[in-house]
């Protein structure tokens, strides 16, 4: 189901859902070590963690410069989501694109923000990680370019250079769709533009940057009058639906550390509430963050943003991952020579840390 992508009031409130009950002195006890809040399950902090003095630290690698992506994140932060929560959070910009998956294989970071296909890649090499949340539940990556040749069906780059932002992910999507388009992907040129695609989308030396984000650059563009024209993977090129942007952690630390994962999952999603209930909560945290963001096009990359937050259903709660689509999207990987053995999506994801989900033992990661 493809969604309506236009920068409108952002969606209601999700319903209530019933908390646990606990009986005499414990509701007490727990009401001073859990979080509580609508649509949330609650989870004891850790011994040591229960105030602002002594937090555990928990660093989040982001997967590119702050931008209207991580606009949740920022709010959660500097409305004191994490500090309620009990942890220390460091929203960490990577030097490179590839540095967020080379950290959390490396012990660096304790969770990075990858992208779904990224993810497969890393696991079908054997990487142990896995998806604990979505952040952003629809594909963002697009084919974009400018000017009288802009590229406005996929065979027209046969022959051309192509800007990525150097991951192998996008390298093996762009081969993917090309397959599908039927070029052989050996007739186009891959140039590493880095975190520079926007200023590649405008360039002379390549045909468009794939990899760019349409909900973010693509906006940017039109909001600078340089009437992009806009290739998504999930329409013009056929690359079936996934959720670019997923909470990863070690498999280990999916077993290990499942109440510090839960309650940062928790106060993100109260970030994401409130970025929803007003959106210029993240307009401003993000550019207390990066102020060079330029100030009108944020708010306009954040409204178009919004709504690729929350679950198609909202009874489901923030981060809801769908098992069934990731097998389809790994499927096509398959298909497209992408992957080199089929994998099992209920391997590579798990919704048990979600706000107001858990997964019986024998459901967990390596469980």
């Amino acid at each position: 189901m493809t969604r309506p992508h236009s920068p409108t009031a952002p969606r209601g409130a999700p319903p209530r859902r019933p908390r646990r009950s606990a009986g005499g002195a414990l509701v007490a006890l727990l009401a001073t070590l859990t979080l509580t809040a609508c649509g949330e399950r609650g989870e004891p902090l850790e011994p040591g963690s229960l105030t602002e003095r002594d937090p555990t630290p928990f660093t989040l690698a982001l997967n590119r410069l702050p931008d209207a992506t991580h606009a949740g994140l920022f709010t959660a932060r500097e409305q004191g989501n994490f500090t309620a929560a009990g942890l220390a959070v460091d929203l960490r910009t990577p030097p490179d694109p590839a540095a967020p998956l080379r950290a959390l294989e490396a012990g660096e970071v304790d969770m990075a923000i990858l992208h779904e296909p990224e993810l497969l890649l890393a696991r079908d090499r054997g990487a142990d990680l896995v998806a604990v949340g979505a952040l952003v539940q629809e594909p963002l990556t697009s084919l974009i370019s400018t000017g009288a040749d802009a590229v406005r069906d996929l065979r027209a780059v046969a022959g051309e250079r192509v800007a990525t932002g150097g991951l192998p992910h996008q390298q093996a999507l762009l081969r993917g769709a090309l397959q599908e388009a039927q070029v052989p992907p050996r007739e186009v040129a891959i140039a590493d533009a880095g975190f520079g695609l926007l200023p590649a989308t405008v360039s002379d030396r390549v045909a468009g940057a794939f990899g760019a984000f349409w909900s973010t650059d693509g906006v940017a563009l039109r909001r600078r009058d340089r009437d992009p024209v806009v290739l998504r993977v999930d329409e013009a090129l056929d690359v079936p639906a996934y959720a670019e942007l997923v909470f990863v952690v070690r498999a280990r630390d999916a077993r290990e550390r499942g109440p510090v994962l839960r309650r940062f999952l928790q106060a993100a999603a109260r970030g994401h509430r409130a970025l929803r209930e007003d959106p210029r909560r993240g307009v401003e945290a993000l550019r207390a963050a990066r102020p060079r963001l330029d100030p009108r096009v944020l708010p306009f990359t954040v409204n178009e943003t919004l709504p690729l937050f929350a679950p198609d259903d909202e009874e489901l709660p923030f981060g809801h991952q769908d098992t069934r689509r990731w097998q389809r999207f790994a499927s096509w990987m398959v298909d497209n020579r992408l992957l080199r053995q089929p994998p099992e999506a209920r391997e590579a994801l798990t919704n048990e840390f979600l706000p107001g989900l858990g997964l019986a033992p024998s459901e967990r990661p390596g469980g």
